[in-house]
């Protein structure tokens, strides 16, 4: 079983663009949730995951803060 990956991002990121086109080119299924425009996730992002950066992207229990696929990718191919 795959484990759940959920990116969190905003507009105008990039980096987010780039890991949205990892994701999707390794046929990966994810949830994007958009904290600019959710109060309740970008506190989570802040105070649960600890992460001040987008795109912080969770893999189950895991978490990539900030852009870097090298680490991302070591969780999920």
């Amino acid at each position: 079983m795959t484990k759940k990956i959920t990116l969190y991002t905003q507009p105008d990121c990039p980096p987010c663009k780039i890991t949205r086109q990892f994701l999707d080119h390794h046929k990966l299924p994810y949830e994007v949730i958009d904290v600019s425009e959710d109060q309740e996730a970008r506190t989570y992002l802040t105070q649960s995951l600890q992460s001040y950066s987008t795109p912080t992207v969770t893999v189950g229990e895991k978490v990539v803060k900030g852009f870097n696929l090298q680490e991302l990718e070591k969780l999920v191919l």
